[in-house]
């Protein structure tokens, strides 16, 4: 339902509230005038983009959740849960609370109960109102980028980590990889294993706390954990014994589509960095609206980063940085060079259709929880 229809079908005490909030000059017993008014001073353009402006940084990232939520209705535990995990450390402590989030915007005309028996204890935003905010907000954050000319040297991967997948598993194939008990691979064999693939990382060290990124994130580099965890999740592979073998399945991918293959280890980070990073499918797309041209990695951070919460021992900056733009760029949805502005990315033409897409997968990507 659009704004109009929810007009219509609230009581006239909502829609009274509504017209203070916005201070609306019509008449308090009129529903016709009440809604007519409403509409006209949320049809104006200017009007519509300052209230956006004036979102505080809770208020951002709870509107942020909600757009890139396909669920059109949501109980008030739901709505609990998406303003809860909106706020950060400061604001809860402040005294703040996620009723009076979602307080002020059924206040503002962007939350409504629903209108039939079944949904009246539900709430639903109006759809065009989110795809006014979508456009608003993306208007505000691609005029705060800062853009640069093509660096001298870039880095970019294609369909490098689909092609890495597969020399993996010939990898396991035709070697006898042993595992520990944890069913990790000795150091020795991960050094041969990155001397087999096309982009090569360190091994992990030994100091230092990794977690809440994949099963194998503790054990293995960042990409090469999702590689793995990818080929564990599907039983490309399976640890048997004290050894890793490849599995009917594994010798089916030898001969995938690397294409197909991308866009599934694409789909499979998203899952599993979403319990560390809960709104990641929007943080890509709002990347891929403002990163179309050449853009400094700071600049994207400053405007993107409010929509990020820490995670444990990882900043805002260090998930952007880390955990988002490094691994864009290992599924070849970025490019990466530098500048002398600073480092800088540009969406790649197939990492701008993944990032449009994550318009409609936000919430059906589930975080995988792994068992041993």
């Amino acid at each position: 339902m659009n704004l109009a229809d929810m007009l219509t079908f609230a009581d006239i005490g909502q829609l009274n509230r509504i017209a203070d909030h916005y201070q609306c000059e019509c008449k308090p017993n009129s529903k016709h005038e009440l809604i007519q008014s409403i509409l006209t001073t949320l049809g104006s353009k200017p009007f519509f983009e300052n209230q956006v402006r004036q979102l505080t940084q809770a208020d951002q990232r709870f509107l942020n959740n909600l757009l890139f939520d396909p669920r059109q209705y949501y109980g008030m535990e739901e709505l609990i849960a998406i303003a809860r995990q909106s706020m950060d450390k400061k604001e809860s402590e402040a005294g703040a609370s996620p009723r009076d989030l979602i307080l002020r915007f059924t206040k503002s005309g962007w939350l409504f109960s629903g209108t039939t028996q079944q949904t009246k204890y539900l709430y639903q935003v109006p759809q065009d109102l989110k795809l006014r905010f979508r456009d608003v907000l993306s208007a505000h954050l691609r005029a705060g980028i800062t853009k640069t000319s093509e660096p001298a040297i870039y880095r970019e991967e294609y369909h490098l980590m689909a092609e890495d997948l597969k020399l993996f598993l010939r990898f396991v194939q035709q070697h006898e990889v042993a595992v520990n008990a944890e069913g990790m691979m000795y150091r020795r064999s991960q050094q041969q294993v990155m001397e087999h693939l096309h982009i090569s990382e360190e091994l992990v060290g030994r100091g230092g706390w990794r977690f809440g990124y994949g099963r194998s994130f503790k054990d293995y580099p960042d990409r090469f954990a999702l590689v793995y965890d990818y080929a564990f999740h599907h039983r490309l592979i399976r640890e048997d014994q004290g050894v890793l073998r490849m599995t009917a399945a594994g010798e089916e991918k030898l001969v995938a589509d690397k294409t197909a293959e991308m866009i599934q280890l694409f789909r499979f980070w998203l899952r599993v960095y979403k319990g560390a990073v809960p709104n990641l499918s929007s943080i890509v797309y709002w990347t891929g609206e403002c990163a179309a041209e050449w853009s400094t990695i700071e600049s994207l951070f400053q405007q993107i980063g409010p929509f990020i919460q820490p995670f444990y021992y990882d900043t805002a900056e260090d998930i952007y940085d880390k955990r988002v733009i490094k691994m864009m760029m290992h599924l070849g949805l970025v490019r990466s060079g530098e500048h002398e502005q600073g480092r800088t990315v540009q969406m790649t033409a197939w990492g701008s259709k993944l990032a449009a897409s994550c318009r409609s997968i936000s919430g059906d990507v589930k975080p995988i929880l792994f068992d041993k």
